[in-house]
């Protein structure tokens, strides 16, 4: 049975308080531009080759890495606690249900990019400013607009899958839901939907969205929301899912690989992918800012850009709060 909604409330609000870091002004205040520009003046550049090689030869990191970098810091900040595998006394936030399906490319640029700072600047530069780098470099290189970063972050000393659960957004949650989490940490439902423009490029598997395409209620076989022929097509595309979980489906179905407003477009038409998507549209509180970002494309941009900025500094480690791990998946 489910929980009555004030009890469910309350159970959110102190997930909120027990998981939810605070936003340090004086963290925030030690990050800088140029951080690296005396103790590894070569960082700029590594990271651009290797972010440009490692796109080059798999062009879905882009997404990987994007969706990555925000499942880092929703949880505890963006301190590359998502990166830290799990040992036999402590299971990480990896092997949480929902970063499962996180893709390997994800950890694979930011362990090829730790590798080379590691030889120019050994014991330097932090996981945690490694991962947010690379996102933005690989936002631009998909299309997407160029944004600031600081930089001085260090790595968090705790990855706890318990600390996953209920705390990233879920295509099943509904807006009140979403909206809420994303309240919790700062952010208003105008940057929630810019934010989660992401979707414009990456996938999703079947299996998070085969409730809504296969015997979806007694009256419709899928969510009416959907366009039929879009709903058709899944069904088609998802039809051996069970036993072949892999399969996935893009999330912008008309420019997949490109970070373009064409997601937003896309909503109105009954293309959305996931049931979270599909309810930006149709919810009068987020409804206004989708039209918007579905008409002007540099307002989305410049929306998402600055929300990025936003997000990349939340709840940082700095000083001895945090550590440079030598390795992205283990504590020192």
């Amino acid at each position: 049975m489910a929980p009555s909604p004030s009890l469910f409330l309350l159970i959110f609000s102190t997930l909120c308080i027990l998981t939810t870091p605070s936003l340090s002004a004086s963290n925030k205040q030690l990050l800088t531009p140029n951080y690296y520009k005396k103790t590894c003046p070569n960082f700029n550049q590594i990271m651009v080759d290797t972010v440009t090689n490692k796109q080059i030869s798999s062009p879905t990191t882009a997404s990987a890495t994007l969706r990555m970098f925000f499942h880092d810091c929703f949880i505890l900040g963006c301190d590359a606690s998502v990166l830290v595998s799990s040992t036999p006394f402590n299971k990480a936030e990896r092997d949480a249900d929902i970063n499962l399906s996180l893709p390997g490319d994800a950890f694979d640029v930011v362990t090829r990019a730790k590798t080379s700072l590691e030889l120019a600047c050994p014991g330097v530069v932090s996981c945690s400013d490694i991962l947010t780098v690379a996102t933005r470099n690989l936002v631009t290189m998909a299309g997407g607009p160029h944004y600031n970063v600081k930089l001085g972050r260090k790595d968090g000393r705790i990855s706890k899958v318990s600390n996953v659960e209920g705390n990233l957004p879920m295509p099943t949650m509904s807006m009140n839901h979403l909206i809420k989490l994303f309240a919790s940490r700062g952010f208003t439902i105008q940057e929630m939907v810019a934010l989660t423009g992401a979707h414009t490029i990456g996938f999703s598997h079947c299996k998070e969205f085969s409730s809504n395409v296969y015997n979806y209620s007694r009256t419709a076989t899928s969510d009416p929301t959907y366009n039929p022929r879009f709903a058709q097509a899944l069904k088609n595309a998802c039809g051996n899912y069970k036993k072949d979980p892999t399969l996935s489906v893009f999330n912008d179905v008309m420019s997949p690989s490109k970070f373009d407003n064409l997601y937003y477009q896309n909503l109105p038409k009954g293309l959305g992918l996931l049931k979270s998507d599909r309810s930006m549209f149709l919810d009068p509180r987020t409804r206004p800012y989708v039209e918007l970002y579905s008409r002007d494309q540099k307002a989305f941009f410049k929306a998402f850009a600055k929300a990025m900025e936003k997000l990349s500094e939340y709840g940082v480690k700095t000083g001895k709060n945090g550590e440079v791990r030598r390795r992205c998946d283990a504590f020192n």
